[in-house]
């Protein structure tokens, strides 16, 4: 993909936690070369322990605010060709929503509230999951998050029912008239 305007040639993915950031992140990098940024495994390196004893140790403020200091860094860094994985709740803050923007194309993977329960289900990773009533707290995360997936996303893509492959290769083409013409390129 060629890169035009002024957008970096980046693939930012967003959505909610179990709708396969990661999964279709992998994918896209094996189909493109491009090196991959999970944004979440990297905060985890940084910090020296996972996501889960961060949230535990120093509550989700210090983890959004290490995951807003990392979109500051990749927007500041001005790089193209990566695939850029982020965290579920990255949108929560509205100055991010305009970071990831400003990285490139933006896509929101999603899911119905039934499959995330069951994508997650057995995951103890997941610090906002983990409480009596995990479904609750899904339907209610998602209420909150969706306009602001929806505010973000140049592209929305269901992931229930599809191959890893088959996302990344609808994103990839839609990628394409995306850095073709970005200015004609609000899709939802």
């Amino acid at each position: 993909m060629q890169q035009t305007g002024s957008v970096p040639n980046n693939i930012i993915l967003i959505g909610f936690m179990g709708c396969g950031k990661s999964t279709v992140g992998r994918e896209l990098h094996r189909l493109l070369g491009y090196p991959l940024v999970d944004m979440d495994a990297l905060i985890e390196e940084r910090a020296g322990m996972p996501i889960t004893r961060i949230f535990a140790d120093d509550g989700e403020t210090k983890f959004r605010d290490m995951e807003s200091s990392l979109l500051e860094e990749l927007a500041q860094a001005r790089q193209s060709g990566h695939i850029i994985a982020t965290g579920g709740g990255v949108v929560g803050r509205p100055q991010n929503r305009e970071l990831l923007q400003r990285l490139g194309y933006v896509v929101w993977l999603c899911a119905p509230a039934s499959v995330i329960l069951n994508r997650t289900r057995n995951s103890g990773e997941r610090p906002l999951l983990l409480t009596e009533d995990p479904a609750t707290r899904i339907h209610k995360l998602l209420a909150e998050r969706e306009p602001w997936y929806a505010e973000t996303a140049h592209l929305k893509v269901d992931t229930a029912g599809l191959s890893s492959r088959e996302i990344a290769a609808g994103i990839l083409e839609s990628a394409r008239y995306f850095f073709a013409d970005p200015t004609q390129c609000k899709q939802r």
